[in-house]
């Protein structure tokens, strides 16, 4: 059980695991679970690990098929600039491997941001983990059990 599920269980929220077989040839974690899992990817979220200013890290879940507007997280966070995070620092801060970065259970509780486009759904997938294997919950659970807010992020 990883860090992410039992945070999920400690706080009591309601959640569905989604295991998947995993293949290391992928090149999109996000995209792949969407697909294995037979979802529209506007479901999955990615969670990515964003530098502030060069100096602080905080967390940006964006559906799978968009990308972060770096500009829109950096003013919801009240930065000047983000940019993504080097895989090292990523890793050390939330305990987990890139692809398998779950927002649930980080080691450093890191500021993060949820586009509002989640809110559009009673459940939304993210990674729970590890590379194959989702968890699904609400939109506000997420966001209540991470201290995240919601704003538009995606370009």
């Amino acid at each position: 059980m990883t860090p992410g599920v039992k945070a999920a269980q400690r706080h009591g929220v309601a959640h569905t695991l989604h295991a998947y077989r995993h293949d290391n040839a992928s090149t999109s974690y996000g995209l792949e679970a969407a697909e294995a899992l037979q979802l529209p990817p506007e479901r999955v979220f990615k969670t990515l690990v964003v530098s502030l200013d060069g100096s602080q890290l905080a967390v940006a879940l964006v559906p799978v098929c968009d990308q972060l507007h770096m500009k829109s997280l950096a003013r919801a966070l009240g930065a000047r600039k983000a940019a993504m995070a080097d895989a090292e620092s990523a890793q050390r801060a939330t305990g987990y491997v890139l692809g398998g970065v779950s927002p649930l259970g980080q080691k450093k509780r890191l500021p993060m941001v949820i586009d509002r486009s989640a809110q559009a759904f009673d459940t939304i997938f993210v990674s729970a983990g590890r590379r194959g294997l989702e968890i699904e919950l609400s939109p506000q659970d997420l966001a209540s059990v991470t201290g995240a807010g919601f704003e538009a992020l995606r370009r």
